[in-house]
């Protein structure tokens, strides 16, 4: 336990000490939160653009910290040869793919804090009283769980280089694709089923129902966060290589 919680607290002091790391897990979501909350370049069915933009940039924050972030640290990482030596060491596999994902939740709760203030600010006023809260602490854990997985699976079998485009590649997508800024009514109807099924889209979904609506997440929402948060960190433990 002392060798894992030594290598979280590492984990979190490296992501906040990275200049590029803070860029993409707080700058970039500060700002596509107040430019969308203040714009009128995608559409909005809530009354005040910051109820729906709120949401959707809280779920971002998990997919840029839990996918990204994680993914390229960790594949230049192993790239580099420190993974290598970490394994040797009595942490072992097990225990640093925990340290990860721990350190990436520690990290996600100091950019909900700071995205919330900044929200407020905005002018946001979150649905879902007291169970609504663990409702969306529930989703966005379960969500980073499944990013964070899909993050060290990639980052465990493809080169750092291949590792940083492809990982880049998938952010762009599923930001567009998962109802983070755009919402789902926009979509074809086949899309968006297929949206709830990735980890992003049930999240995001999940979040914009009960701090944007007030309602409690759909079975659909919660199940497929279950199945990700359950079968990608068993993936990347099976399948993540430090060499």
């Amino acid at each position: 336990m002392s060798a894992w919680w030594a290598q979280t607290r590492a984990e979190v002091a490296m992501a906040i000490r990275r200049g590029e790391t803070l860029l993409v897990t707080v700058g970039i979501p500060v700002l596509l939160l107040v430019f969308f909350s203040l714009t009128h370049v995608t559409a909005s069915p809530a009354g005040h653009r910051v109820d729906f933009i709120a949401p959707g940039i809280l779920a971002l924050c998990v997919l840029s910290t839990s996918l990204v972030a994680l993914s390229i640290a960790t594949g230049f990482e192993r790239a580099s040869g420190v993974l290598r030596r970490l394994h040797v060491t009595p942490l072992g596999r097990a225990r640093l793919i925990g340290a990860k994902v721990a350190g990436v939740l520690l990290t996600e709760a100091l950019q909900v804090i700071v995205l919330g203030a900044v929200a407020l600010l905005l002018g946001w006023r979150p649905h879902g009283g007291l169970l609504g809260v663990f409702d969306v602490l529930f989703a966005l854990v379960l969500g980073s769980a499944g990013l964070a997985g899909i993050g060290l699976a990639l980052a465990g079998w493809l080169r750092a280089e291949v590792n940083l485009a492809v990982t880049n590649g998938l952010y762009l997508v599923l930001l567009l694709l998962s109802g983070i800024v755009v919402p789902l009514t926009s979509l074809p109807s086949l899309v968006r089923r297929i949206v709830i099924c990735l980890p992003s889209g049930a999240m995001a979904e999940a979040l914009h129902r009960v701090l944007g609506q007030g309602v409690r997440p759909s079975s659909a929402d919660w199940l497929s966060l279950a199945l990700w948060a359950v079968a990608a960190p068993l993936l990347a433990a099976r399948t993540f290589r430090v060499d």
